[in-house]
């Protein structure tokens, strides 16, 4: 099989996001739907010394509808929100085991001038799966001919690249029409994922932070810890 993952680009994503994206032969970011307001398109957490803290890009969004995600642009009369965003890592990752094995390459690029959330999601997606050990090529839908809506979209997203296996994420049980899959002669298989755990900083584990938070602790045996996360009793809906 050929397995096919898209999702939406994110900001700092958690480990779930990389684990899917290990699994796939073709991995697509979804950059030509509408960006959600209160999504993960240009936010996450890290751990404090209190909890958890949000990281939040701001983004401008002005009208009754939103932009398309490729379209969605920082809001560039908050120019200090990179500032804020190294100094929180710096501030509750500096003593971490492996912070001078990720910070630079993040510093690099929250010192540059970014115009759109998308091309900075990417830009710090590939750095992770760099340090990660990751080599799965990362095209966007966007780039793709394809114009069905919905479930329609990833199948044709799914043949367009020759895949017959669909990885999904576990959010999509509730909506993916599995049987427009099936009918197309692709497998469906939803994410299984048990959220593993590891040492952290600042008392009690707290899970479902961005993957920052395991590569500061962690550092090049991240993946390992990614991995074994993944579950063996996913639930697949096999093609016809």
């Amino acid at each position: 099989m050929r397995t096919c993952v898209v999702l939406q680009p994110g900001y700092l994503p958690w480990l779930g996001f990389f684990e899917q994206m290990r699994r796939a032969d073709e991995f697509v970011l979804l950059d030509d739907v509408q960006f959600d307001r209160h999504g993960w398109r240009n936010r996450n957490r890290i751990k404090g010394p209190e909890g958890p803290l949000w990281l939040t890009v701001p983004v401008r969004v002005v009208g009754p509808a939103p932009p398309l995600i490729r379209d969605a642009m920082i809001d560039a009369t908050q120019g200090r929100w990179m500032q804020k965003h190294l100094r929180s890592l710096r501030m509750h990752y500096g003593r971490c085991p492996h912070f001078d094995w990720l910070y630079p390459k993040l510093e690099a690029l929250l010192t540059r001038a970014w115009t759109r959330i998308a091309d900075l999601d990417v830009a710090l997606i590939r750095v992770l799966c760099e340090k990660l050990g990751i080599r799965t090529s990362i095209r966007s839908s966007s780039g793709l001919d394809v114009c069905a809506e919905r479930s329609g979209r990833l199948v044709s997203i799914c043949r367009a690249l020759g895949c017959d296996h669909y990885y999904s994420g576990a959010a999509a049980r509730g909506y993916l029409d599995v049987n427009c899959f099936r009918e197309a002669g692709i497998a469906v298989e939803f994410q299984d994922y048990t959220h593993p755990s590891y040492a952290q900083r600042y008392g009690a584990f707290v899970s479902h932070l961005s993957v920052v938070d395991l590569m500061f602790n962690c550092g090049p045996d991240s993946l390992g810890v990614i991995l074994e996360g993944a579950g063996s009793g996913c639930a697949v809906a096999g093609r016809s």
